[in-house]
């Protein structure tokens, strides 16, 4: 554990697993689990960014409790000890995943979160939702399907609008733009995701609630004010700052990369 934290934040606890599920396995599992060889989390780093700061202290979460190191200026200072452990535990099975070659999606739907998802959900080749969760996107997916079977069919038809009437162009164009709107980042998507990342807990409890229902693992950035019963795999991290939002993504691009380059 690098020195700085520990004159700054103390030593560490040991780690737990929250969600045995998803992140304990026996050691026969174990030795068939792939795994990244050079993940460094650097803590300077996440120092830097702020990944550590947390809400008021009047905004916490008892359940957020094992997490948070201490407090500070009426604030909660979560503890980077669990964060770079949970960190490490995901990449390690967002690698693995994309080894197998299973499909990923990215949630972020508010301000700070929109144009990161979109970002590197592109530079990992995967699907994103960053502008709003329609209801029942994944647990009603015939519908969802349809849709998008008609956002591709008018795409298709692009080309054709100077056959239009006026009215005909102006009711087609605002079809393809409210569909390109809700399913720009799902255009490709041809079956429900294996996994779901999801930015911001407070934000996208109703993706969380679906995913949940279809046993889709979920990722997910938990501030002091979150719920991390809720997911599969918390990942204890300020989720307000664009930085520690950014730095957390990379380290998923980076493991969902290293695993499609292993096959």
């Amino acid at each position: 554990m690098n020195i700085l934290y520990q004159v700054r934040y103390g030593k560490p606890s040991n780690p737990f697993h929250w969600n045995v599920g998803i992140t304990v396995h026996s050691k026969k599992q174990n030795e068939n689990k792939m795994k990244i060889k050079n993940l460094n989390l650097n803590i300077k780093k996440m120092i830097k960014v702020g990944i550590h700061f947390g809400h008021k202290t009047k905004k916490r979460n008892p359940k957020m409790a094992p997490y948070i190191l201490k407090e500070r200026k009426n604030s909660h200072l979560l503890n980077l000890n669990y964060t770079t452990h949970f960190l490490s535990q995901a990449c390690n099975f967002l690698f693995d995943a994309s080894n197998k070659g299973k499909q990923f999606m990215i949630v972020g739907t508010k301000n700070h979160t929109t144009d990161a998802a979109k970002l590197a959900a592109l530079a990992a080749r995967c699907h994103y939702v960053n502008k709003k969760w329609l209801a029942g996107m994944l647990t009603n997916w015939f519908t969802t399907e349809t849709r998008l079977n008609k956002f591709k069919s008018l795409t298709k038809q692009k080309n054709m609008e100077d056959r239009f009437t006026k009215k005909e162009a102006a009711i087609f164009n605002r079809d393809l733009n409210k569909l390109q709107n809700d399913l720009e980042g799902i255009r490709y998507m041809t079956e429900l995701p294996d996994i779901v990342i999801i930015l911001d807990q407070k934000g996208e409890y109703t993706a969380i609630r679906e995913c949940k229902r279809l046993g889709i693992p979920t990722i997910c950035l938990v501030d002091t004010d979150c719920d991390p019963n809720v997911v599969d795999i918390p990942i204890p991290a300020n989720d307000d700052g664009r930085g520690p939002i950014q730095l957390v993504l990379n380290e998923f691009i980076s493991a969902i990369r290293a695993g499609k380059e292993k096959k």
